[in-house]
């Protein structure tokens, strides 16, 4: 561990803070999908939701609201909503009736399928300009940072 003080905010400035970076990133991204979300009735919640389950088979709840990062409340909302409108599905796991796993349905799969060319073009702006090996050397540093502070195995 180094003695030295690290740098003030104002010395090393916000764009070279990566937190701020990362979320100025995040922000661009989910305005960029809006229009597309709210033509299909889906919110950032409802299509981060969509998402992961488009992957992940039957999550429980608290393992989806890990994988979105989304509030559990806000996500119990969101869900609701879906399930509402036909798009996922939830079960009673079959190892403990406490717990609620959680399903894409084809409707729901057909949404995510139509935002996902819009999903995959915002990604690929941000990338425009850079090299893949850069574009895979930052994606393997994202994930190790993801390692270093993540709370769940997930």
């Amino acid at each position: 561990m180094s003695d030295e003080t690290p740098a003030r905010l104002g010395e090393a400035g916000l764009t070279s803070f990566a937190p701020y970076l990362m979320n100025r990133i995040m922000g661009r991204y989910n305005a960029s999908l809006r229009e597309e979300m709210a033509g299909l009735g889906l919110t950032t919640p409802k299509m981060r939701s969509l998402a992961v389950l488009s992957v992940v088979e039957g999550p429980l709840i608290r393992e989806l609201a890990v994988y979105t990062v989304v509030d559990p409340s806000t996500l119990s909302r969101a869900l609701d909503q879906l399930d509402a409108d036909g798009l996922v599905r939830r079960e009673a796991d079959a190892n403990d009736s406490r717990a609620v796993r959680v399903f894409i349905t084809d409707a729901g799969r057909a949404s995510f399928e139509a935002l996902w060319p819009h999903m995959a073009a915002a990604q690929a702006r941000m990338f425009r300009g850079i090299p893949e090996d850069e574009r895979r050397a930052f994606v393997a540093t994202l994930q190790k940072m993801l390692t270093n502070i993540r709370k769940h195995e997930i």
